[in-house]
């Protein structure tokens, strides 16, 4: 029994490791640029172990993206939760467009994602990273009274579409610093018309 537990624990160890050797390789320089044999040297490991745990390099991407939408996700869930309901949404929004603007989650995330993965499977995983969180935060500000009652699923799906855009707008700008504030006007903009009017 401990002998299997062992090898359990090695093998998550061993996953974990062409993950992140993947992402680092992925972010620096990029999807069609990096090997199959790139990662492995990075991570420390066999061909073979790559292939034990992953079909190939574009379900090693898919892995990945999925960890690097959690991280941002995680992040947003944090800033979320803050003490003021409508400071925390505004918050978290803000802490959503900025998190891509890491040349690494801009490259992985906004660059490559699309050319490697089918759309839907894309959005699929950013809505299930990024618009379940969103969703526990509109839900959270309506139920402190800061948001009118809207049908959440929806309202969610439309806003992280919307943050969606605003990272691509950001990430292309000539000056990104302006497209930030421009961006962040927008979405309190936006936010603010869902208001209960005693809180505006």
């Amino acid at each position: 029994m401990e002998v299997k537990d062992k090898r359990l624990v090695q093998g998550e160890a061993t996953r974990e490791a062409l993950i992140q050797a993947a992402r680092e390789l992925f972010g620096a320089q990029g999807y069609a640029a990096t090997s199959t044999e790139d990662v492995v040297a990075r991570a420390g490991v066999t061909k073979g172990a790559l292939y034990h745990h992953f079909n190939g390099k574009e379900d090693l991407f898919r892995a990945v993206l999925e960890g690097v939408n959690r991280d941002v996700s995680d992040k947003a869930v944090v800033e979320f939760l803050g003490p003021d309901a409508w400071e925390a949404l505004l918050g978290g929004c803000r802490l959503w467009v900025d998190a891509h603007l890491d040349p690494s989650v801009r490259r992985i995330v906004l660059q490559d994602a699309r050319a490697v993965l089918e759309l839907d499977e894309v959005r699929s995983i950013e809505n299930r990273f990024g618009a379940v969180a969103l969703r526990g935060a509109l839900r959270r500000a309506m139920h402190a009274g800061v948001l009118d009652r809207q049908p959440l699923r929806p309202l969610a799906l439309l806003l992280m579409g919307a943050l969606a855009e605003a990272t691509q707008y950001v990430a292309d700008a000539d000056d990104p610093a302006l497209a930030r504030a421009e961006v962040e006007a927008l979405v309190t903009r936006m936010l603010t018309g869902l208001r209960v009017q005693d809180h505006e």
